[in-house]
């Protein structure tokens, strides 16, 4: 088992599960993190600490589409080990559904 992120992180990105793994196994995009499967010892300490609940472990039916998201772009975006400033408006697109199609990007983000 392992931890994803999903698309409720997009555009929120509030960061507050970094600074509690234990492995560092998130990886920062432009506007959402995701967790490296292979790197997550499935401690389940993240999930609880979202404020957007974005954080499901792989056995969640709906999960198993981020997935793949998740291992793909951990292996691009650069590791983020520090809780950084969360957008300014991330309390609007928190609980906002279709985020996925509409704005997530594949570009990198600062990392640390």
């Amino acid at each position: 088992m392992t931890y994803v992120v999903t698309e409720a992180c997009i555009k929120c990105k509030y960061q507050d599960c970094i600074e509690v793994c234990p492995v560092d196994c998130f990886y920062e995009g432009e506007n959402m993190l995701v967790i490296h499967p292979d790197e997550c010892i499935d401690c389940g300490v993240c999930e609880p600490e979202c404020p957007a609940e974005a954080i499901l472990p792989d056995t969640e039916g709906e999960a198993e589409k981020w997935l793949e998201l998740n291992r793909e772009y951990s292996e691009k975006w650069p590791n983020i080990t520090r809780k950084g400033e969360p957008p300014e408006d991330a309390d609007d697109w928190d609980g906002v559904d279709n985020k996925f199609e509409q704005h997530f990007s594949p570009n990198p983000g600062k990392g640390d």
